[in-house]
C-alpha cells in the first residue's frame, strides 16, 4: 500500500488520515496476531495515529478486533475522535493501582505511557512513570505480548563519525530523564524473564509528523529568523506513520528477553544542511549560533530495516510537507522537542 505523495497536505483531517494509513507489512501482521489490542498512553502525541493505524490494519486484515485506547484522557475531545474512528476508549491513572483491576484484558499490548517533558522540577513523578509503572502494567499483563515504547536517549550522546548507537552498545544515560527510561526497559525486562512475558522494547528517535518533531522545530527557528543552535549538531528522525507502523509490526516479533530495535529513519540528518535546506525552499535567511560537537543523539536503525523495511516516507518527502505546512501557519501542538539539549534536561 503507497501513500500519494503530494507537495501538500492541506488540513489536519488529510493529516491524520495520511499518519494513520497501514502498510501492507502491519497488515499482515494484524492478522497474524490473536486478539485485542489494548493502547497503554494512548492520550500522547502518537498515540492516536497508532490507534487509528492498529483499527485500519485490522479491519483491512480481516480480522475482528477491539482496539482500547487507555488514558487520563487530559485533552479535550480526544475520546470522541478516537471513537469516531472505531477505538474504543477507557479512562484510567496508571498510578491507581486500584485501577487496574478495571483494565480490560487483551492478548496485544503497545505500552506508551511516560513522561518527557516537564521532568526537571518533578523528578519523583518522572520516575514514577518512566520506571515504577513498568512493575504493575507487567503483572496485568503477564499473559499478553507487550510492545515497550522506550528512548534512544537512554545510549547518551554517540561519536558522530561511528554512525550511531546499535542496539548492543552499551548504554550511558545522561541526566533522571534518561535514566528513568533505562529504569522502565530494566523492569520490564526484569518481569519478561521473570514471566516469560514476550516483549519489544522500541527505542524511538525523533517520531516526526507536521505538528512537531526536530524537523518542524528546525523550520520554524529559520522562518521565525532566529538563529539555529549547532551544539547537537546532528540528529535522527522518522515519519510518524513509519513509526506506528514498525511498533505495530513489531508485536508479531516479541520475545524472551525483549526484542529491542531502534525506531528511527535510514538517514543521519545534519542540522546545519535540514536548515539550509528550509532556508532554500522558504526563501529566507539563515543564521547559526555555536558549532557542531563531535557527538549526538543519533541511533543505527539497520536491525529494524531489516526487519520491516524502509520507512515510506524519506527525508525529502517530510521537509517537503513541512516546510509548506509552517508557511502556510498551519496547527502546531507547541511541544518543541528541544533536541539541542546535550545536558538531558527536559
Amino acid at each position: 500500500m503507497t501513500i500519494s505523495y503530494k507537495d501538500s497536505i492541506q488540513d489536519v483531517a488529510q493529516l491524520e488520515d495520511i499518519l494513520s494509513e497501514p502498510t501492507l507489512e502491519t497488515i499482515d501482521a494484524m492478522r497474524s496476531l490473536d486478539g485485542d489490542i489494548v493502547i497503554l498512553g494512548v492520550g500522547g502525541k502518537m498515540g492516536p495515529t497508532l490507534a487509528r493505524m492498529a483499527k485500519r490494519a485490522s479491519d483491512l486484515s480481516g480480522v475482528s478486533r477491539r482496539v482500547i485506547g487507555v488514558s487520563r484522557f487530559s485533552t479535550p475531545g480526544l475520546p470522541q475522535k478516537l471513537h469516531s474512528w472505531g477505538v474504543e476508549t477507557h479512562s484510567c491513572d496508571l498510578l491507581d493501582l486500584k485501577s487496574y483491576a478495571q483494565l480490560p484484558h487483551a492478548a496485544n499490548v503497545v505500552y506508551m505511557a511516560g513522561m518527557k517533558f516537564g521532568s526537571t522540577g518533578q523528578q519523583s513523578l518522572t520516575w514514577a512513570m518512566n520506571t515504577y509503572l513498568p512493575g504493575p502494567v507487567s503483572e496485568k499483563y503477564r499473559d499478553s505480548r507487550i510492545a515497550v515504547f522506550s528512548t534512544g536517549n537512554v545510549y547518551g550522546l554517540s561519536p558522530v563519525r561511528l554512525g550511531g548507537s546499535r542496539e548492543e552498545h552499551p548504554l550511558r544515560p545522561v541526566g533522571e530523564y534518561a535514566l528513568s527510561c533505562l529504569g522502565r526497559e530494566r523492569i520490564f525486562e526484569h518481569f519478561s524473564r521473570t514471566h516469560n512475558i514476550k516483549m519489544s522494547i522500541l527505542r524511538i528517535y525523533y517520531s516526526t509528523e507536521l505538528r512537531y518533531g526536530v524537523l518542524m522545530d528546525l523550520a520554524q527557528l529559520v522562518l521565525a529568523g532566529k538563529p539555529v543552535p549547532l551544539a547537537m549538531g546532528h540528529f535522527c528522525a522518522i515519519w510518524q506513520a513509519d513509526a506506528a507502523a514498525m511498533s505495530l509490526q513489531s508485536l508479531a516479533h516479541v520475545a524472551t528477553p525483549p526484542l529491542v530495535l531502534n525506531i528511527a529513519g535510514p538517514e543521519l540528518f545534519s542540522v546545519r544542511s535540514v536548515a539550509e535546506e528550509f532556508a532554500k525552499r522558504m526563501e529566507k535567511p539563515v543564521s547559526f549560533e555555536g558549532v557542531e560537537g563531535e557527538d549526538a543523539l543519533i541511533c543505527n536503525s539497520r536491525k529494524a530495516m531489516q526487519l520491516f523495511g524502509y520507512p515510506r516516507v524519506n527525508s525529502g518527502q517530510m521537509m517537503t510537507w513541512i516546510a509548506d505546512w509552517a508557511m502556510r501557519g498551519g496547527e502546531s501542538l507547541a511541544k518543541p522537542t528541544h533536541f539541542e539539549n546535550r545536558a538531558g534536561d527536559f
